[in-house]
Formats: structure tokens, C-alpha cells, sequence
């Protein structure tokens, strides 16, 4: 009798410890007691979105999901047809030419290469105002495309902000980052990084790609940087052209940071460099007769915008543009607006110039920033 009260007992144990096993856990051991030919041949009939999915679970499933023969049929059946792709014979490769992932690389840059054609096509379309593309906003809001600051400490720590606001104008973007307490001091960082984030799209799965677009040396724009005005609660400094850094009145707190940044190939900076390093523009030299013997530059057009966060004060195009040779150097020239030293240059402005900011839950207005 003591013997089966020990074995209903022992049973009962073991039905208790199953139930309280978790289900996902005795699933997951289950598939991996599979061998990989079954486990090859369920994932077969599964897409790249959710290919990608999977290949997150552990190390043996990333494995088997990147297999090359898996991806192969995937690029075949979905750019086989395009013969602007041309994608390579399926029956003529052998699996062996090429490390495994291959495939799978392969079909996910071509689905980049894809989706860069598109916008480039978009961004043909050229403004006669700017002479630049008129489409860019509507090309970098379709593309998901973020912008993420990366803040360096002397110490080491590392952090790295997300964009809180985005303006744009007519031939520029406006950035903005704002912390709050999670800002280092200003005197502490060490190095400013902005990144430009790009989200492809490939069904429900997404792939982010970072392009570095600039990496700034703090020390020596923290000694250089100016005061372009302040109010009763925030300092403004320009670090440098286009990059703006807003403090608390008294302190040496980081309010928020402000980049500007014109369209100019702005959606190949922020797209087409890797994470380590930014994009390159082709060189491209002017016309051979771009520069007369006598006269130097001639026939150029420049476009001029200035604004604020909230309006637009000037935009004005000067077309028929000339430079003497003698201002040219090494194929650039120096445009003047006005000169500094000569104030009868300068034309007043009316009224007051302000610059309005806006951290979290404080907004204000800067005063003679101009």
C-alpha cells in the first residue's frame, strides 16, 4: 500500500512540475530537439519578413534561417521576373561559391537598392527657385528617415538622444534635442555625433541602417563658441554654423541642441553612409568653359533664405553671377553679403528680432540673436 502511495505520489510531483512548465519554454525545447533538415524545410514556406523574425529567437535558428538555398528561392521568385535586377541564374549556382548568409545579404541590399531608386527618382524633380530638390521633405517623410544625437563624456558614458522636433524650411531642416536632467553638463562632453536613421520597410519587419553624417570635437568649439542671445532662461551659443546648443541661465546645464541642415544631398548624407563613416559626394568638375580668361565665374544663380522656427523673414534668388579670377581659389570662391567693418552696408531692421525655443514643457524667446 506504502509503495503505490510513493508512485501516485512520484506522478503527482511530475504533473505538477509539467503544469507549471512554461509552455513556450517545452515548445521551444520541442523544436530544438528537431533536426536541422525538418526545421530547413518549415522555414522554407515562410517569407523574408518572417524569416527575419524568426532568425531573432536564438543562435541555431539565426543559422538555419540565413541559409543560402532558403534565401536563394526568395530572391529568385521575388526579383527573378525584373529583369532590371538582373538577378543571377537559379539553376546555374552551386550552394558551395558562397558563404552562408550570402543570400540572405543579397536579397536584402537589393531590396535597398530598390527602394534608393525610387527616391531618387523622386528627388529628379528640381525646383527653379532653389535649383534644388523640391521633393525632399516628402522623399525623407516617405522613407522614415530620423535623425539620432550621440552625446560622448570626457568620462566615456555615451548617450544618445532621439530627435524631439523637426522643422522644415524651403531649402533647409531644422533638428532638435531636448533631455531635460538627462543632458550632461556642457563642459563635459567630450564629442557630438549626429546620425542619420533610415527604416526600410520590408513587411512587418523593419531595417534600420545609420549613416554618420558629422562628429563634432567639443573642446575646441566649447573655447570658440559665441553668444548670440539669451533670456531669463536660456543661453544661446553657436558652436558653429548651423549647430546651435541652448543653456540654462546660471548653470551649465544642456537645455537642448539645435542643428540646421540644407538640403543639399541631404538625403544621401543621411542614408548612404555606414555607421562608422559618412557619405562621400562625387567629385564634379565644372564645364571647361566655366571660366572665362578675362572675367573668371559667370552665369550662376544663388538662392537666399533666412528664417526663424516659426516664419520665413527673406528668400530672395540672384541669377547672371560673375566672381573676377582673381577671387578664385582652388575652384571656390568667397561670397560677401555685406562687409562688417562698413556699417553704412547694413540695412536696419524693424521691430525686434527674436528666436523662439521650446524645451519639453518651457517654451520662450531669445532676444537679439541676430
Amino acid at each position: 500500500m506504502a509503495t503505490h502511495s510513493k508512485a501516485f505520489a512520484s506522478r503527482l510531483r511530475s504533473t505538477e512540475l509539467y503544469r507549471k512548465c512554461d509552455k513556450s519554454t517545452f515548445a521551444q525545447n520541442f523544436f530544438e530537439r528537431l533536426p536541422c533538415t525538418i526545421v530547413t524545410k518549415v522555414l522554407s514556406f515562410l517569407d523574408a519578413p518572417a524569416l527575419l523574425s524568426i532568425s531573432c529567437v536564438n543562435k541555431r535558428i539565426h543559422q538555419l534561417a540565413s541559409d543560402n538555398a532558403l534565401w536563394k528561392n526568395l530572391y529568385v521568385s521575388e526579383f527573378g521576373k525584373n529583369k532590371r535586377q538582373n538577378p543571377p541564374p537559379a539553376d546555374g549556382l552551386n550552394m558551395k561559391d558562397h558563404a552562408a548568409g550570402y543570400w540572405k545579404r543579397l536579397f536584402l541590399s537589393t531590396v535597398e537598392h530598390c527602394d534608393t531608386m525610387k527616391w531618387k527618382q523622386l528627388l529628379g524633380h528640381v525646383s527653379r527657385l532653389t535649383h534644388l530638390p523640391s521633393r525632399t521633405e516628402q522623399v525623407l517623410r516617405d522613407s522614415r528617415v530620423t535623425w539620432e544625437l550621440t552625446l560622448t563624456s570626457k568620462s566615456g558614458q555615451v548617450c544618445t538622444l532621439e530627435q524631439s522636433r523637426s522643422q522644415f524650411c524651403k531649402t533647409s531642416l531644422t533638428l532638435c534635442w531636448s533631455g531635460g536632467l538627462y543632458l550632461p553638463n556642457y563642459e563635459e562632453i567630450s564629442t557630438l555625433q549626429l546620425t542619420g536613421v533610415r527604416r526600410i520597410e520590408l513587411g512587418r519587419f523593419g531595417l534600420k541602417k545609420r549613416s554618420l553624417m558629422a562628429k563634432l570635437d567639443m573642446q575646441p568649439l566649447t573655447k570658440s563658441a559665441q553668444v548670440i542671445g539669451q533670456d531669463r532662461l536660456v543661453q544661446l551659443k553657436l558652436l558653429q554654423p548651423g549647430v546651435l546648443v541652448g543653456l540654462w541661465r546660471g548653470q551649465s546645464s544642456v537645455a537642448f541642441f539645435m542643428f540646421t541642415l540644407h538640403f543639399h544631398k541631404l538625403m544621401e548624407r543621411s542614408t548612404q553612409g555606414s555607421a562608422a563613416c559618412p557619405y562621400t559626394e562625387p567629385i564634379i568638375k565644372p564645364p571647361f568653359d566655366d571660366v572665362d580668361p578675362d572675367y573668371g565665374l559667370h552665369g550662376y544663380q544663388v538662392h537666399v533664405a533666412l528664417h526663424n522656427t516659426t516664419c520665413e523673414l527673406l528668400s530672395e534668388s540672384f541669377s547672371q553671377l560673375f566672381c573676377p579670377k582673381d577671387l578664385i581659389s582652388e575652384g571656390f570662391i568667397r561670397l560677401t553679403a555685406i562687409s562688417r567693418t562698413d556699417l553704412a552696408q547694413h540695412t536696419p531692421v524693424l521691430g525686434s528680432v527674436t528666436l523662439p525655443w521650446q524645451c519639453e514643457v518651457l517654451q520662450g524667446s531669445v532676444e537679439e540673436a541676430l
